[in-house]
């Protein structure tokens, strides 16, 4: 019988990895207590110090959008006044 695999929240990644990151227990204690290998713990950490500047260094997506929102619905009221024009012109 297959043992099933443990899925771990990104958010439960990022605490173990950060108190790795700390050095404030031992690599066999916070395994102890998580009930984790100290190899995925290294891997964690790894992984957390890798994409650390990604925090930093993204654009907001709102921000990029909210101008290109902008500007959409800005061509959508210039085409619904062609179509409302149109619709009178035609329909004489």
């Amino acid at each position: 019988m297959k043992k099933e695999r443990r899925k771990f929240s990104a958010s439960f990644k990022a605490e173990v990895a950060l108190e790795a990151i700390k050095e404030r227990s031992t690599l066999q204690e916070l395994a102890a207590k998580y009930q984790l290998h100290p190899t995925q713990i290294t891997t964690w950490k790894r992984e957390f110090l890798e994409n650390a500047s990604a925090a930093f260094g993204a654009e907001k997506p709102s921000e990029k959008d909210e101008g290109k929102e902008k500007e959409l619905y800005s061509k959508i009221g210039e085409l619904q006044v062609q179509v409302d024009f149109l619709k009178k012109v035609l329909g004489k």
